[in-house]
C-alpha cells in the first residue's frame, strides 16, 4: 500500500502566518520555513513579535476563519484520495489547522500543539517529535507503507529524503536550487503527473 505524504501549508492553504502578517502589517511574520530553516528558531521569532503586539490566538484565528485552500486543492485532494491513502504532515499546529482541514473534507493530519493562556496569549508550543515529518515516514515504513511525499519549504526535505519519492511543489527558487535530487514542479495537474510516475502501481490519471 502507498501513502501520499503532504505538507499543508503552501502546498493545500495559504500560508497561515503570512496572511496573519499582511492583516495585521507586521512585516516580520512573513518569514517562513522557506526562509528559516530552523523551526524552533522560527517560532521564538513569532512568539516574541506576538508579545510585543499583544497578540494572540484569538486574533490569529479570526484571520484563519477568512481563508480558503488554494485553488484546486479540494480537488486534487480528492484525486488523491482515490487513488492513495492521504497524510498530512505538517508543522502548523491544531489550533490553527482545524477551520482550513474541514473545507478539505478532513484528511488525517500530524501536527503540533500551541499551549494558550486563558487570555489567549500564546505562551508555548510543543513539538509532536524531533524531526517529525522524517519519523512519520519511518514509522509508516516499518508499517511496511511506501510513501510519496510532497512539499514546498525546507522543512519537508527530510520528508522528501526518506520517502521513496519526494517532490517539490510550488517551491521557492532558493530551496530548489539546493535541493536538485528532487523534481520540481508548478501546479496540480503536473503534481498528479509526479505521484503517478511515483507510483509502482499501475493508476488512472
Amino acid at each position: 500500500m502507498e501513502l501520499a505524504c503532504l505538507d499543508l501549508e503552501g502546498v493545500l492553504i495559504p500560508e497561515i502566518w503570512i496572511a496573519f502578517a499582511e492583516k495585521t502589517g507586521i512585516e516580520a511574520l512573513k518569514a517562513t520555513t522557506r526562509d528559516i530553516p530552523d523551526y524552533d528558531v522560527l517560532m521564538k521569532q513569532r512568539l516574541a513579535i506576538l508579545k510585543e503586539h499583544n497578540l494572540g490566538l484569538n486574533e490569529i484565528q479570526a484571520v484563519i476563519n477568512e481563508l480558503s485552500p488554494l485553488d484546486g486543492a479540494v480537488e486534487f485532494v480528492d484525486w488523491l484520495r482515490e487513488r492513495f491513502q492521504v497524510v498530512i504532515l505538517s508543522d502548523t499546529f491544531y489550533e490553527f489547522a482545524a477551520p482550513l482541514m474541514a473545507q478539505l473534507g478532513y484528511p488525517t493530519l500530524l501536527c503540533h500543539k500551541l499551549e494558550v493562556a486563558e487570555n489567549g496569549e500564546i505562551t508555548d508550543y510543543k513539538i509532536r517529535q524531533k524531526d517529525p515529518k522524517r519519523s512519520s515516514i519511518k514509522a509508516f515504513h516499518s508499517l511496511n507503507y511506501r510513501c510519496i511525499a510532497a512539499g514546498d519549504s525546507y522543512n519537508d526535505t527530510t520528508m522528501l529524503s526518506e520517502a521513496e519519492a519526494g517532490i517539490l511543489f510550488n517551491a521557492p527558487d532558493n530551496v530548489i536550487s539546493e535541493f536538485p535530487q528532487f523534481p520540481a514542479v508548478v501546479g496540480y495537474e503536473n503534481l498528479k503527473a509526479e505521484f503517478l510516475k511515483a507510483s509502482n502501481r499501475k493508476l488512472p490519471a
